[in-house]
């Protein structure tokens, strides 16, 4: 199926608002709209409901993934309450762990699973080995109709959308859809 950058801002804009500066309402003049006031708040907390709800599934992946990988599930924060848009985590192959002051114990590899659409994101530092693709294979089979999102959508620019952390103007489709742990990899 072909998505455009068109239907995926329609998803990012069904649960981030437009304009709307992440801050806590004491630093908001009265009557100017909150964040955490929007509908589009509310779907996102919601769809991290939902993502703790099924969490079984997303475990039983990892933890057939933890039998192959050095993997550390980042999507723990959803059961403290956390509003995160997708399941994350890292890959660590074992030359992340190397001494190389350029490297550190950063992972070569990060994967998502949305949980406000059908998408999923690898984000590899590109090392020429299967991991990528058996990382797909493992997503795909678990969440049937689940696809990525080609970067040259992923990576476009939403002008008018503010994430924690991440400034208006900054934020990326794939941030949006699989949060800023997306950044945590450098390819």
């Amino acid at each position: 199926m072909k998505m455009t950058r068109s239907e995926l801002l329609d998803v990012v804009y069904r649960f981030y608002p437009r304009g709307v500066q992440k801050m806590q309402r004491i630093y908001v003049p009265p009557g100017e709209r909150v964040y955490e006031d929007t509908e589009e708040h509310r779907r996102l907390v919601e769809a991290a409901n939902r993502g703790r709800a099924e969490y079984t599934t997303w475990e039983a992946m990892i933890h057939r993934m933890y039998e192959r990988y050095r993997l550390q599930n980042e999507s723990i924060d959803l059961f403290a309450g956390g509003v995160a848009p997708a399941y994350s985590a890292r890959i660590y192959r074992p030359k992340d762990f190397e001494p190389a002051p350029s490297l550190g114990s950063r992972a070569s590899l990060s994967f998502h699973v949305s949980l406000l659409g059908p998408y999923y994101g690898i984000h590899s530092r590109g090392e020429p080995d299967e991991i990528p693709a058996a990382v797909a294979e493992e997503i795909e089979a678990t969440y049937p109709g689940y696809q990525t999102i080609p970067p040259e959508l992923g990576n476009d620019v939403v002008p008018d959308v503010e994430l924690d952390g991440v400034l208006m103007g900054e934020a990326t489709i794939y941030m949006c859809l699989f949060s800023d742990v997306w950044t945590w990899v450098d390819p």
